[in-house]
């Protein structure tokens, strides 16, 4: 049972975490070295600012990567709490510290929760901000089934969905779906930055859906990438490949004159790169894709009638349900048309409760 809390950083992430277990009863205390960080956390309801008289029963280390195992180590030292866990998104790092002269590993779970913003700092913070997202737990051999227990119980107040990995296996994951995708973003976005007023004016949804990430806090992915470098390098590398096969087909359609076969190559080998492109996306997007294994599938049946699409995307959007998780589909051996949304399991009963108090017809279905 977590009754009080101490959470050390007050980012997006660290105030994030205060205002969830705020909100479900627990008395949090907010630390940071700049102090005017804190007072805003508790501004926004994340807890109180300064350091509790006594022990807690968990500390939730919210600082970068290549700080974490220093500031577990000072707080441990003072007996801040009497279990710790972190949300930095690289792991071997902090397993390695740990292992080099932490007083007490046996009361630490590293952790990540699989949720942010491009927006930083504890203006950007939200209470719903971890509800029905993974939240990975890396405990050691050394681990103390207290401390996982304790660990496991904040995660379920704030609205998360735990998952354990080995901090090596996070750290090539998180490497290809969070942090080669935010330097790519960044990439594109600096391509940007001197274009001219006239092209700028003319980017729209697609071109922002890619930049988006890259608006987060340089000095934060400065650290979360150093930490976790070998992994991301590894994927750049494969990409070089692709980009520099991509450049030559490329330069053979631009070439005035070029073979027909030679042609016919450089459109196969683009015509490659997007199908695989489709099939990636789709393992993200789709239900029953790989990236969605132990969500639920809720399945609206629809009538057709004006304004019945607009009205169920908005209804689920209320829910928690992003746009990028619904699909419509015609079936002439079903219904007609119907709506499936993607829904995590630790939300998929709030959501279809939801959607029936609204009128609709809502079946459900575990993706295995």
């Amino acid at each position: 049972m977590i009754r009080t809390a101490a959470v050390v950083g007050t980012g997006l992430i660290g105030t994030s975490a205060g205002l969830a277990l705020s909100r479900r009863g627990v008395h949090v205390h907010l630390i940071d070295a700049d102090e005017s960080a804190a007072r805003v956390a508790a501004a926004r309801g994340a807890g109180t600012a300064g350091p509790p008289d006594g022990t807690v029963d968990l500390a939730v280390i919210a600082v970068p990567p290549g700080l974490v195992a220093q500031v577990l180590e000072q707080q441990q030292r003072r007996g801040l709490a009497r279990a710790y866990t972190d949300v930095a998104s690289v792991k071997s790092p902090t397993a390695l510290g740990i292992g080099c002269g932490l007083p007490h590993p046996n009361v630490f779970v590293g952790g990540h929760p699989m949720a942010g913003s491009e927006r930083s700092g504890p203006l950007a913070a939200r209470a719903d901000l971890f509800e029905g997202r993974p939240w990975i737990l890396t405990p050691g051999p050394e681990t103390s089934p207290a401390a996982l227990n304790g660990v496991l119980a904040a995660v379920a107040l704030c609205g998360a969905v735990p998952r354990v990995m080995e901090p090596h296996a996070h750290d090539r994951a998180v490497a290809l779906v969070s942090h080669t995708p935010h330097l790519l973003a960044s990439l594109m976005a600096a391509r940007l930055a001197d274009a001219s007023g006239d092209a700028l004016r003319l980017a729209g949804r697609g071109v922002r859906d890619v930049i988006r990430v890259a608006g987060g806090d340089p000095g934060l992915w400065t650290d979360i990438i150093r930490s976790n470098a070998p992994a991301i390098a590894e994927i750049l590398e494969a990409l070089a490949k692709d980009l520099a096969q991509l450049t030559r087909a490329l330069h053979a359609l631009e070439v005035a004159g070029s073979g027909e076969d030679a042609a016919e190559d450089a459109v196969a080998v683009l015509r490659e790169l997007l199908v695989r492109g489709r099939d990636g996306w789709a393992a993200v997007h789709e239900p029953g894709g790989a990236a969605s294994a132990g969500e639920v599938t809720l399945t609206v049946p629809l009538a057709g009638r004006p304004g019945e699409v607009d009205r169920l995307l908005h209804a689920a959007q209320e829910s928690g349900i992003g746009e990028q998780d619904i699909r419509l589909s015609w079936s002439r051996a079903a219904t007609g048309l119907s709506a499936s949304l993607a829904a995590s399991r630790l939300s998929a009963e709030s959501v279809r409760r939801r959607l029936a108090d609204d009128g609709w017809r809502v079946s459900v279905a575990a993706v295995p």
